[in-house]
């Protein structure tokens, strides 16, 4: 993947808050960013806490930081952790993503000692179930 210039920004918003991760017991930091349809760049990191699991993955801090700043949509999410192998949303983030994101937006997942996947939401999460199926 050749890093665009937005992808670039988004990679070093996601690593930057991916140090601050509080993560004593799994030692796996993660750390997301997204881009909103505000323009702006949101970040958030996984948060543990002693009684699993009561603790926030890095996606929904990222999505709470992007509706307590003013953005609606998610137009691109970037995810960082350890290790060779892409980071890839866990089965509830896709589905928290979903509910800000339209299944064509690209999230990217990258292990950082390795190579970044990007993928579609709807590759992460196929027959998905969102919310226009509760519109009256």
């Amino acid at each position: 993947m050749s890093m665009t210039d937005q992808d670039k920004a988004l990679y070093e918003a996601a690593e930057a808050v991916r140090q601050r991760a509080y993560a004593p017991y799994s030692k796996f930091q993660v750390g997301a960013a997204i881009l909103a349809d505000d323009g702006k760049i949101y970040a958030g990191c996984n948060v543990e806490n002693a009684a699993y699991p009561v603790g926030n993955c890095a996606e929904p801090s990222a999505i709470a930081a992007m509706l307590a700043g003013g953005g609606k949509r998610i137009r691109r999410i970037y995810v960082t952790g350890p290790g060779v192998m892409p980071v890839t949303p866990c089965g509830g983030c896709r589905q928290r993503i979903r509910e800000f994101a339209d299944l064509d937006v690209e999230v990217i997942s990258h292990g950082v000692d390795g190579e970044p996947l990007v993928q579609t939401l709807e590759q992460l999460l196929p027959h998905s179930f969102g919310p226009e199926f509760l519109d009256k």
